[in-house]
């Protein structure tokens, strides 16, 4: 059972007054002052779910105050389930109910479950009332890009190869668990894929190297045999039952997606290190995992692996507008646009991909 807000506070919903607690008080006051905003972040947790029968679970006012509970102080799930069960002043600002203790992995399905298209509409709300209580006028604006890094390992040819191997081979692996069991067979790499792994990141000698890379490139090429074989073969797979059907699909659309990300892969450790030639960075692969992570370098500093943020802020602080951007475009050729962008409500349009406008 979701509901949007519990009608009965608690009476030991205290705030202490120390410097964080008391701006928390201030983002909740925000936050009782635009009841709209529940609405939001209540069609998107019940989208797929029934609202009238099951365990009594998080509130959408919860679930909202949880997630900018987490950004706010930068917490992983599990520290904030952690403070959400120590600190006073973070249960009394979720307004939880005693003895309700949500675990980090209930904390991420809920939060995840806000859309983006949800959060542009949040700051939407909060902009008209800046702008209503004149906080906020908007006649100067600040532009400036930052680099929002994905979780990834520094991506390697070498590494990214093993992870190919490793991740169809789970996949192949969890399709002969069907019933009935497909018929295609495959050998597991994994610990030879390893070996040749530790002798490219050990290897003094460019010959060394070089062999190795060529072992490694055949066992992935086996690896890419292996799946093609069981995407033919589930292609028309039927279970012993519905349940059995839809595991195969899920197997069959994950083995499909893998099997390309391993062929780019493939593909450009063959020019890079065969090859030696360059591989431009929009052509690269740098995550299995996080597939739309873009290489991105500012100026002579290292290079980043994320995504580019463009950010409009107003005299007062507040964000007028965000662009996230694909590839990494120069900021002087995007500030004519994000200053145009300020000054027109966001279009249909702006919010396909992954550009994402908070403008008012």
């Amino acid at each position: 059972m979701r509901q949007k807000r519990d009608p009965q506070r608690n009476l030991w919903h205290l705030l202490p007054r120390n410097k964080v607690a008391r701006e928390l008080e201030a983002i909740s006051q925000v936050l009782d002052l635009n009841p709209a905003i529940l609405d939001l972040v209540f069609r998107d947790l019940v989208t797929y779910q029934r609202t009238d029968t099951g365990r009594q679970g998080m509130t959408a006012e919860q679930v909202l105050r949880c997630a900018l509970l987490k950004q706010y102080r930068e917490l992983t799930y599990e520290e904030l389930a952690f403070h959400l069960e120590d600190s006073p002043a973070f249960r009394s600002f979720v307004r939880l109910k005693m003895g309700q203790y949500p675990s980090g992995s209930a904390l991420q399905e809920n939060i995840k479950a806000i859309a983006a298209e949800t959060w542009e509409a949040v700051n939407r709300v909060l902009l008209e009332q800046a702008a209503q209580q004149k906080v906020e006028k908007g006649r100067a604006v600040r532009l400036d890009s930052t680099v929002v890094e994905t979780h990834i390992h520094h991506p390697t040819d070498s590494t990214l190869l093993l992870d190919g191997i490793r991740v169809i081979t789970r996949l192949l692996q969890a399709g002969k668990e069907l019933q009935p069991t497909p018929w295609c067979v495959f050998a597991d790499h994994q610990r030879a894929a390893r070996k040749r792994g530790l002798q490219i990141q050990g290897a003094r000698k460019e010959q060394v190297r070089h062999k190795a890379y060529l072992e490694l490139l055949s066992l992935a090429r086996k690896v890419q045999g292996y799946a093609r074989q069981a995407v033919a073969e589930l292609q028309g797979f039927v279970g012993a039952d519905l349940d059995e059907t839809i595991a195969a699909h899920k197997i069959l659309e994950q083995l499909e997606r893998a099997v390309s990300l391993l062929l780019r892969v493939l593909s450009q450790t063959e020019r890079r290190v065969i090859r030696g030639e360059k591989v431009p960075a929009g052509e690269k692969v740098v995550s299995f995992f996080e597939c739309h992570t873009d290489v991105i370098v500012k100026g002579r500093r290292d290079t980043r692996y994320g995504h580019k943020v463009f950010l409009s802020g107003g005299r007062s602080g507040l964000i007028l507008d965000c662009v996230i951007a694909r590839g990494n475009p120069a900021d002087a050729a995007m500030f004519p646009d994000l200053l145009t962008r300020d000054l027109r409500p966001p279009a249909p349009e702006d919010r396909g991909g992954r550009r994402l406008c908070l403008s008012g």
